[in-house]
């Protein structure tokens, strides 16, 4: 059983491939592989777009770097507070090859500019993650 979500033929299937290779790279090919399983009909048009736009069009843009990108969601996601997606980026981030040290500088200048209890609460899903990724969870 297949867990990719068939897309229609459409001028967009290239960028969707793309973003679905992209997205299982960034993200692990288990974890995209389970999130797509629950996929409904209600939720397909959500996942084919982020699928598509985030993964297929911005993340392959040339400007950035993956780790550059990476780092940037991982300042965004802690301003908005949005720590489930933060941890799946923290795993991405180090995927992308950024250093634990650079995950933390983020997280420290997030502190200034959004808030000490949203960066607190950053650093925490990021220890938790790093523990786990590296084993010492």
């Amino acid at each position: 059983m297949t867990t990719d979500i068939p897309i229609r033929d459409t001028p967009h299937s290239d960028t969707y491939e793309a973003g679905l290779a992209t997205r299982k790279a960034v993200l692990g090919a288990e974890h995209v592989e389970r999130s797509l399983a629950q996929v409904t009909e209600f939720s397909r048009p959500i996942q084919e777009l982020v699928t598509e736009y985030c993964w297929g069009a911005v993340w392959n843009r040339p400007g950035l770097e993956r780790a550059t990108r990476s780092l940037v969601n991982l300042a965004m996601l802690t301003a908005l507070g949005r720590n489930h997606e933060l941890g799946v980026h923290v795993k991405g981030a180090l995927t992308n090859g950024v250093t634990v040290e650079e995950i933390q500088e983020v997280l420290l200048q997030t502190a200034i500019y959004v808030g000490v209890p949203a960066a607190l609460e950053s650093f925490r899903v990021a220890e938790r993650v790093i523990g786990e990724v590296k084993g010492d969870a």
